[in-house]
């Protein structure tokens, strides 16, 4: 299945890209899946989910926790938590 990854803030400077159509494997099944698999890509996307658990996502515009499964998702965006001020 491929989706298209939307990266944001700190996510998409670290990767250098803002987004992409990625391939998922058969068993990338959950936000959390995804994150640890693009974790795998490389050292840059290595830097930007080395703590997974900060990263924040929405399907589809919705927001998804991290064992949310993607299902037939046609967009993934990952960002850093929000700060206020």
């Amino acid at each position: 299945m491929s989706v298209r990854i939307v990266y944001f803030a700190w996510v998409r400077e670290r990767i250098g890209k803002g987004s992409e159509e990625i391939d998922l494997p058969a068993d990338v099944k959950t936000v959390g899946d995804l994150i640890a698999h693009l974790a795998t890509l490389g050292e840059e996307y290595a830097a930007a989910f080395e703590v997974p658990r900060v990263i924040r996502a929405a399907i589809n515009e919705e927001h998804a926790e991290h064992d949310e499964v993607i299902g037939d998702a046609k967009e993934i965006a990952l960002f850093p938590p929000m700060t206020g001020g």
